[in-house]
């Protein structure tokens, strides 16, 4: 029988600190300053949904595993086990150094009294895969959860007992870590029927509602507060709750139990109160019935997972290669939630999305694959960015569960104009007029007002951020034929050379967010050719990627546990690639291919791919980042890679012996001759020549418009570099000069 797309996925990979075997050459050069721990979890998702079902441990930073509070080296351990002290419904996916996520809603069936709630009990025999968790929770229950779009629901197998439970706690949120607890302001639960509760919490100004329905016939049903049970009560009012004041309570069902016999709770949520969440719970799973919907549920969650992961197949004998490459499929595609006519912030329809944490994360790989891939869940992401900041004043560079200040703009700014000029090159059909106003006001908020004063803005990564943010806002300005504003912005995006120091070629002296002056000097900026000119030309730019790729350098040593100050400094000294621990550089192998290198570009990426990803669930070099990171392999791994904004997708030696990647306009045939099958440790192969559709390509880059379209490229490999550089991929100054004209949105299927 053959395989389905969601048998290649092993959600536990990531979960564990990095344990991949020692690199060697370039690899072995490379410095990872960030915590090597992947911080994926494997509970139950639905592609892009709002729900994640999983054990909850409390630790950092997604709520799943064992991990302590880190953001250097090795994290340490919080427990010394898989532990849950029940199950929450709301957890991140890979992200890094955010302090608390929200974690909340936590279901836990029990053996004991209700004073030991919270409790961790050990997670065994724990299996997962996309759509679906389970384990038993000792002692001797066993777990399964399964989501929908907008809801979970849970079964519970337990032992022959008088008196099991299970507990449901509307205080649960946050993390098991100095300062990670999220306290609830108000909440209220009632009792509707027996075996149907509804309740709503508003947490970090959200409110989350909830419909929860328990088929367990002849058990009791009860509320409880401070762990003390409330018989007859069947409703619950909190008006105002503080750190102080907060006593845990919530709903619990109790009875005997037989072997044989589960019990299955459903629960279903909304952020527009509670019967919005039992019609969300319906529409996923049905209306209220003592039939059980589990089974029902995940086969249709599977099917739908094996959809989305079925959009990208590859050649390859290798069993191990093939689920890191499914499983990078699956982390892509977890997030954003898309969480359509949910928002809690502003009163219309449409279009809403949360955990967009952060865009810096995301925009060069994971946005562009979802457009690839999920052109509708883009352009729903683009128009919820839009309402966001109609609504609440700016673009967020990250967008939470949460109301308030985007939290997150120290990392970069402008990023969603990036997303939204790729969206445009591509011609899809969005309210571009609308677009400008937002993009244009946003440009000069925050940084942006020291960019317009100084010229430049520090950290300096943001006058790069901005200036791009201006080359974008111009070409969308042009795409609505708005010359004027074009005029305007296109010398303000000039100013991306203020950034760089001519005397060395890199960056100026600045403080940086993460990473240093070399991780972020050999961005993609949109005029390569004079970021090359600053640095002295071909060759000075060249010695500069060497030196920074370790080329001919010896190997290095990671930092370990706790690494103090002076270890840290040395490292960011060695200026060298974080070899995919972080994001700052995750482009930077690219850009060999503007200087006529693409055989530079063909051993990194080798490198990467082959020595930086694995099996297990040490398999990854660092924090997933909602995808960011697991979006890369894919786009490196299929020897493409997108330059974010530029409507560029550049062409390199892919890693499959073929590929068939589902497009908006088809599909797109990625084909090899000369094909090896890789060696980790062994030499890259490299690009001989490059055909589309049957004519040869006199170039090393696709637009992104030929991507979508879909067709038939066949790359030529050889063992040795041949004479493929078929010039420079383009510099783009004048953003009415695009690399191709925009598409007619009528003939591009969305």
């Amino acid at each position: 029988m053959a395989r389905s797309a969601s048998d290649l996925v092993d959600p536990f990979i990531g979960t564990g600190v990095t344990d991949l075997p020692e690199p060697t050459g370039l690899a072995a050069t490379w410095w990872a300053p960030k915590p090597r721990v992947g911080n994926t979890h494997p509970g139950a998702t639905f592609p892009l949904g709002m729900v994640s079902v999983c054990p909850y441990s409390g630790a950092y930073p997604t709520g799943y595993g064992r991990f302590d509070l880190s953001t250097e080296g090795l994290p340490a351990a919080l427990h010394e086990g898989s532990v849950a002290s029940g199950f929450t419904h709301f957890h991140q996916s890979g992200t890094g150094a955010i302090r608390k996520y929200y974690n909340y809603l936590r279901v836990t069936p029990m053996l004991q009294p209700l004073d030991a709630l919270g409790s961790s009990w050990e997670l065994e025999e724990e299996q997962a895969g996309p759509g679906w968790y389970s384990a038993t929770l000792a002692p001797q229950i066993r777990c399964e959860v399964t989501v929908g779009p907008k809801s979970a629901v849970h079964r519970y197998t337990f032992p022959r007992h008088h008196d099991a439970r299970v507990v449901v706690d509307l205080s649960q949120g946050g993390l098991a870590i100095p300062f990670g607890r999220t306290v609830p302001l108000r909440a209220h639960l009632h009792s509707v029927a027996p075996g149907v509760a509804q309740g709503e919490v508003v947490v970090e100004g959200a409110p989350l509602a909830v419909h929860v329905e328990c088929d367990a016939p002849g058990w009791r049903q009860m509320l409880w507060y401070d762990r003390r049970l409330m018989p007859g009560g069947t409703r619950l009012d909190f008006d105002h709750i503080r750190p102080t004041t907060l006593r845990p309570f919530g709903l619990m069902w109790a009875g005997p139990s037989d072997p044989g016999h589960p019990v299955e709770v459903r629960l279903g949520f909304s952020l527009r109160g509670p019967e919005q969440a039992r019609a969300n719970l319906e529409r996923d799973c049905g209306g209220f019935s003592a039939d059980p919907v589990f089974d029902r549920r995940r086969e249709a969650t599977t099917a739908t997972w094996d959809e989305h992961l079925g959009k990208v197949q590859v050649d390859t004998p290798s069993a191990g290669r093939a689920t890191v490459l499914g499983t990078a499929l699956y982390h892509s595609l977890i997030k954003p939630c898309l969480a359509p006519d949910e928002s809690p912030f502003w009163p219309t329809d449409g279009p809403f999305t949360f955990d967009v944490a952060t865009m810096w994360d995301i925009y060069r790989t994971q946005l562009p694959l979802l457009t690839l891939l999920r052109p509708d869940a883009a352009m729903d992401v683009a128009t919820a960015l839009l309402r966001i900041c109609e609504e609440e004043g700016n673009l967020p560079i990250g967008y939470r569960m949460a109301r308030g200040a985007d939290q997150f703009s120290r990392q970069a700014s402008a990023l969603s104009h990036t997303f939204l000029a790729d969206l445009c090159h591509l011609g899809l059909p969005l309210d571009w007029d609308w677009a400008l106003v937002h993009l244009h006001n946003d440009l000069r908020r925050a940084y942006g007002e020291d960019f317009l004063t100084h010229g430049l803005a520090h950290p300096i990564t943001h006058t790069l951020d901005l200036a791009f943010g201006y080359w974008c806002t111009a070409r969308i300005a042009h795409h609505v034929d708005d010359r004027t504003l074009v005029d305007q912005l296109t010398p303000l995006a000039d100013r991306w050379s203020h950034a760089y120091d001519q005397g060395t070629g890199l960056l100026l002296p600045s403080t940086f967010y993460e990473g240093g002056v070399w991780n972020y000097s050999f961005r993609l900026v949109h005029d390569m050719a004079t970021r090359i000119a600053l640095a002295g030309g071909e060759e000075s730019f060249l010695s500069m990627l060497d030196r920074f790729f370790g080329f001919g350098a010896p190997p290095v040593t990671q930092p370990g546990h706790a690494p103090g100050v002076q270890e840290m400094t040395a490292g960011y000294a060695l200026g060298r690639f974080e070899g995919l621990n972080n994001e700052p550089d995750m482009e930077a192998p690219w850009a060999y291919q503007y200087a006529g290198r693409p055989d530079r570009t063909a051993d990194v990426v080798h490198a990467a791919v082959q020595q930086c990803f694995g099996t297990g669930p040490g398999g990854l070099p660092g924090n997933d980042d909602s995808g960011g990171l697991s979006s890369w392999y894919v786009w490196a791994s299929l020897g493409l890679f997108p330059v974010a904004g530029q409507g560029l997708v550049l062409v390199n030696a892919p890693s499959w012996r073929e590929s068939v990647i589902a497009v908006p306009g088809g599909e797109l045939s990625v084909q090899t001759t000369g094909f090896t099958e890789p060696d980790a440790h062994g030499p890259a192969q490299y690009v001989q020549d490059v055909h589309l559709d049957g004519r040869r390509l006199d170039r090393t880059w696709l637009t992104t418009g030929e991507l979508h379209a879909g067709g038939r490229l066949l790359i030529e490999l050889g063992p040795e570099p041949g004479r493929w550089d078929a010039g420079r991929p383009p510099s783009l100054p004048d953003p009415t000069h695009p690399s191709a004209p925009l598409a007619d949105p009528t003939t591009r299927p969305v």
